[in-house]
């Protein structure tokens, strides 16, 4: 599905022939109201069509996201939510420490976040499940360590995560630690690099990429992977299960824009759109 006027038939289509189960909708006030229709193309996989439902009970579809649902917990770190400017979307923001950075991604559960808010329900999250969407990737091979090697990697990584939430805290301490960790890092790095390809040095990496605020560039290590059917056009959808900077999430990207063969224990590299999923307290 290319043109547009292919994909608003596409839309129509599914919205009309969706089941009761697949629709919820929202009155905004006396005159609008939202509608969200989930189409599944595969198991936990679809089509999210927004619209308005008219006097006679049709949908008109305006606006249209895919979506991929993980049932995993991903991060319990302080996340925020705003509304985007043009349209009843949403991002998330999550400081999360392990990645470095403040993670934004595009939140899945719309609707569920519009009803409690309107119902001035708690709008906090106990956690995200995070979910990535790519359509351009390749497999690396993984770097060969021993179970010591794989230990100590991750106490180092835990002391670096409590290291940034203290310097984020005004810990003079923690940044001046931090700040000597980079240099050596730093002067690490240009040494191995003049004899060792980048990859076997850089295990995963975690970064934004674009202009867009919710696509990032990733490297991590495939913990579990399946592959599913397309149900309209029959292609194969390749979804792994990422470890990077000790965080997981899912990743699903199409067989045909996936340079090389994924298996468990070797690496994913691409770029992702991120989306998420918010568990909301009780």
């Amino acid at each position: 599905y290319q043109k547009k006027h292919k994909i608003d038939e596409l839309m129509r289509e599914l919205a009309s022939s969706a089941l009761p189960g697949q629709i919820r909708k929202l009155q905004l006030d006396e005159e609008t109201n939202l509608c969200e229709v989930k189409a599944e193309i595969a198991p936990d996989m679809g089509v999210a069509i927004y619209g308005e439902m008219d006097d006679t009970g049709e949908i008109v579809p305006e606006y249209y996201v895919p979506y991929v649902l993980s049932q995993d917990p991903s991060s319990i770190a302080e996340c925020s939510i705003q509304r985007h400017t043009n349209r009843e979307t949403y991002a998330g923001l999550l400081d999360e420490y392990r990645v470095g950075i403040s993670l934004i991604y595009y939140l899945e559960n719309v609707m569920e976040y519009r009803e409690r808010k309107m119902a001035k329900e708690p709008i906090d999250t106990e956690w995200v499940s995070l979910s990535g969407l790519s359509v351009k990737g390749k497999i690396l091979l993984p770097i060969k360590k021993t179970e010591k090697q794989k230990e100590m990697a991750k106490v180092a990584l835990k002391e670096r995560t409590n290291l940034l939430e203290a310097a984020k805290n005004g810990n003079e301490e923690a940044i001046e630690t931090l700040t000597i960790e980079d240099i050596d890092l730093y002067s690490q790095i240009s040494r191995r690099i003049l004899k060792e390809d980048v990859y076997s040095i850089i295990e995963s990496c975690f970064m934004p990429c674009g202009i867009e605020c919710d696509q990032y560039s990733v490297i991590g290590t495939i913990k579990d992977l399946e592959t599913l059917e397309n149900r309209l056009t029959g292609e194969e959808i390749i979804k792994m299960k990422l470890e990077c900077n000790d965080m997981l999430f899912q990743v699903s990207i199409n067989k045909q824009d996936l340079m090389g063969e994924p298996m468990v224990g070797r690496r994913f590299k691409g770029q992702i759109w991120m989306k998420g999923t918010a568990k909301f307290k009780s």
